[in-house]
């Protein structure tokens, strides 16, 4: 894929994503809340992750979706069921969260690195399920995502990284380390695809050993999996339409009067009239403000927050 068809694409998609967490967040549906969308992402080292889920958001305001990233257990979580530290980053209807890494580490890591015993690691495949179901049925929208990339792939990644003085610090000696055990990560992604992959929360691979081709498909699929979610219940969902979502777009640029630029200020090229104009209308901005909230008794602004 060349750079000028990635950024094209991405560019649609984006917008598309936009529109759609506006509309599940009840912007622009009179406060209609939509369902939860839970996207989940896994894969191999240095698949591209990070850089998908960048992509992923970019559009979209950081108030309005929560990225939780999970590493090892801490010694007050591994206290606990393996399952309760997600618990909290979980999205309420109108909401988005992405888990850069997950409960499936049970039956990955923990697996293949005896950190968790073969009765324990056997069980979780059907508590996973169990987990999953009741967050589905519930109105919970679980989009899951195992980024895959060749062992030939990584390897060369893992050599760019390695001498590229502004990325090295990404290598570590578990990297390297985790390589020699392809074999049984692979046994253990294959049984996780195919035992925790059911109608109301399935797995999406998605092929990122060219990460531009990566980077699409990701978010082409989060739109898929977000639309049948939101059309399964009831929100109606509209048709990608290129003029629809520029509107949308444009509808979030900057409306106040001191972000407008006058356009006789813009045809003088004379800043002393800009600071005038941006300090009267702030003024009278701050003015009509102040005495809305005093009339009302309220904030004229409340209730324009999206929960993330």
């Amino acid at each position: 894929m060349s750079k000028d068809e990635e950024a094209k694409r991405l560019h649609k998609a984006q917008l598309r994503v936009l529109h759609l967490r506006l509309i599940n967040g009840g912007q622009l549906t009179g406060g209609k809340l939509g369902p939860p969308i839970c996207i989940v992402f896994e894969g191999w080292d240095a698949a591209g992750k990070g850089g998908a889920i960048k992509r992923l958001v970019e559009s979209l305001d950081p108030r309005h979706v929560h990225i939780a990233p999970f590493a090892a257990p801490t010694p007050d979580e591994l206290r606990h069921h393996f399952l309760w530290r997600f618990w909290p980053p979980l999205p309420g209807w109108g909401g988005m969260t992405i888990f850069d890494r997950s409960w499936y580490g049970r039956v990955l890591v923990e697996r293949v690195e005896n950190l968790a015993t073969q009765v324990q690691w056997l069980r979780a495949y059907d508590e996973i399920n169990d987990f999953e179901h009741s967050l589905a049925e519930e109105g919970m929208v679980v989009i899951k995502l195992w980024m895959h990339l060749s062992h030939e792939e990584q390897l060369r990644r893992f050599e760019r990284r390695r001498d590229d003085p502004l990325k090295s610090w990404k290598l570590t000696e578990e990297d390297w380390r985790n390589r020699e055990k392809r074999p049984q990560y692979n046994d253990a992604v294959s049984d996780m695809l195919r035992l925790t992959s059911g109608p109301l929360a399935p797995w999406d691979v998605i092929s990122s050993e060219n990460k531009r081709n990566g980077r699409v498909e990701v978010i082409e699929t989060v739109i898929r999996r977000m639309e049948e979610g939101m059309a399964r219940w009831g929100i109606e969902v509209p048709s990608a339409d290129d003029e629809e979502e520029e509107r949308t777009q444009a509808a979030l640029a900057f409306d106040d009067a001191e972000f407008q630029l006058d356009p006789e200020v813009e045809s003088d090229g004379g800043d002393g009239g800009a600071d005038a104009k941006s300090e009267q209308g702030a003024d009278a901005k701050s003015e009509q403000g102040a005495n809305a909230k005093s009339e009302n008794g309220a904030d004229p602004t409340a209730g324009l927050r999206l929960e993330a």
